[in-house]
C-alpha cells in the first residue's frame, strides 16, 4: 500500500524490508486491517503524512527472519503486533504506558511509536503490505494462542485494547449510564466492553442507521441517531432525569459531524485539529463530577474545547491510546473464554491488491461495511 495524496491510495512494489537493527524483526503479513484512524491519513488529517507511506497499524503476520538480540520469538511464529511501537525499557513502558514509549519515537514528546501513522508517530511503516520490519521485536509482538482464530488476533491489535480500554479509563461503576459517541468499530466495541464494568445503561450515538443497528445488536446497547434530535445534550439530559450521564466516551475524534463551526473550521479550514464536535457534545453530556474518556484521535495541535464547563462541572478527562501489551494477556482471555467476539465486527475481506477499492469502501460506509481486514496473497 502507497501513500500518493488525500484521497489516493495503491499497492506498488517496494523493496523487502531490512533488519535494521539487531532487535528488529521481519514479519510476513497475513493479515491487516483499515482503521477508522487510518482514514485521517486517507483524508488528509493528519499533519506530517508523506507521499509514499505505508499506513496499517493492525495486522498479524510469521516471523521470517529476527535481527541478533531477539530472543523470545523464532522464525515460523504466528504472531500479532500491537499498534504501539514500544521499546519496554523507558520509564513509561515499565509503567505500562506503552503508547507513550519514550524512546520509539524521538521526534515527539506525547506520542510514542505507531506503526503507519505518520511521521508525527515515528514514520514507521505500516503492515498494509506483504511484509514489515518490527523495531523491538521482543517486545511487542506476541505468538497467537494456537486455539485461536486469526481474525479475532487481528482485532487484539487495536480495535479490542482500544475499545476496552475506553470503558477502563471511564471509571464505570455499577449502575452507572454509559454515552459512547461514535458507532465505528472501537465504538461498538466500547460500548459492548463498558458492559464488564456493570453499568444499568450504556448508550451509543452516531448518524449512520446501519451502524447503529449493528451496535444495538452487537454491544446490545441503546443506540440513538443525533441527525432525528434537535440537540443530542438535551436528549442525553432528558435520558437522565436531567443529571447528564456517569461516564462519557468520545470514540469519534476530529472527523466528528453535527455542528457547523466544528466542522467548518476542524475539517473545511483546518484551523484547529479537527472538529472537536464528539468532545464538546461528551463534556456537555456528562454529569457533574462525572469522567469523560476519549479515544478518539485528534491531531496536533489544539482544538476548540468547552474548558469552562470542564471546570465549573468538576470532570475528570482521561485519555490516551491503547496500551495493549498491558492490556493482552486478560483480553486474550475474554476471547478464548468467548465472553469476547471480536471478528463478529469484520463485514468485509479483501485482498491486498484491491487496496484503492477496500478505503473507498470504508470511507464511504458502503455496503453496510463496520470492518475491513485485507489479506495479502502471500499468505499460507
Amino acid at each position: 500500500m502507497n501513500y500518493r495524496g488525500p484521497y489516493r491510495v495503491r499497492t506498488v512494489q517496494k523493496p523487502m524490508p531490512e533488519i535494521l537493527h539487531p532487535e528488529d524483526a521481519i514479519i510476513r503479513v497475513t493479515r491487516s486491517c483499515i482503521c477508522g484512524s487510518d482514514l485521517h491519513l486517507y483524508h488528509g488529517m493528519v499533519p506530517d503524512t508523506r507521499v509514499g507511506s505505508t499506513f496499517g497499524h493492525e495486522f498479524t503476520g510469521v516471523v521470517e527472519e529476527v535481527g541478533p538480540m531477539v530472543q523470545k520469538l523464532k522464525v515460523g511464529d504466528h504472531v500479532l503486533v500491537p499498534f504501539n511501537v514500544a521499546c519496554g525499557k523507558c520509564n513509561f513502558c515499565k509503567q505500562g504506558l506503552f503508547g507513550n514509549c519514550h524512546e520509539s519515537n524521538t521526534m515527539a514528546t506525547a506520542v510514542g511509536g505507531i506503526f503507519g501513522y505518520s511521521h508525527t508517530a515515528g514514520g514507521f511503516d505500516g503492515g498494509q503490505a506483504e511484509y514489515v520490519r518490527v523495531p523491538y521485536a521482543d517486545v511487542g509482538p506476541t505468538v497467537i494462542p494456537p486455539d485461536m482464530d486469526p481474525d479475532d488476533a487481528v482485532l487484539l491489535t487495536d480495535v479490542v485494547p482500544t475499545g476496552y480500554q475506553a470503558a477502563e479509563m471511564g471509571g464505570i461503576k455499577e449502575g452507572d449510564t454509559v454515552v459512547v459517541f461514535g458507532a465505528g468499530p472501537i465504538g461498538i466495541m466500547a460500548a459492548r466492553c463498558a458492559w464488564f464494568f456493570g453499568p444499568s445503561r450504556v448508550i451509543i450515538i452516531d448518524h449512520v442507521d446501519y451502524r447503529l443497528e449493528f451496535a444495538k445488536n452487537y454491544a446490545k446497547c441503546e443506540a440513538y441517531n443525533f441527525k432525528d434530535m434537535e440537540d443530542p445534550v438535551v436528549f442525553l439530559k432528558k435520558a437522565t432525569d436531567w443529571y447528564g450521564a456517569d461516564v462519557c466516551i468520545d470514540c469519534v475524534g476530529c472527523e466528528a459531524e453535527g455542528n457547523t463551526l466544528q466542522t467548518f473550521s476542524g475539517r473545511v479550514m483546518l484551523m484547529q485539529a479537527g472538529a472537536a464536535t464528539a468532545f464538546q457534545w461528551a463534556v456537555n453530556s456528562v454529569k457533574k463530577g462525572g469522567i469523560v474518556s476519549v479515544v478518539g484521535v485528534y491531531g496536533p495541535p489544539f482544538n476548540l474545547a468547552p474548558i469552562g464547563n470542564i471546570v465549573n462541572k468538576g470532570i475528570t478527562i482521561r485519555a490516551n491510546q491503547a496500551s495493549v501489551k498491558r492490556l493482552l494477556p486478560k483480553l486474550i482471555d475474554h476471547v478464548q473464554s468467548g465472553r469476547l467476539n471480536p471478528k463478529g465486527l469484520i463485514t468485509h475481506r479483501i485482498p491486498l491488491e484491491e487496496i484503492s477499492d477496500a478505503y473507498r469502501l470504508f470511507s464511504s460506509k458502503l455496503d453496510n461495511c463496520i470492518k475491513t481486514v485485507l489479506i495479502p496473497s502471500t499468505k499460507h
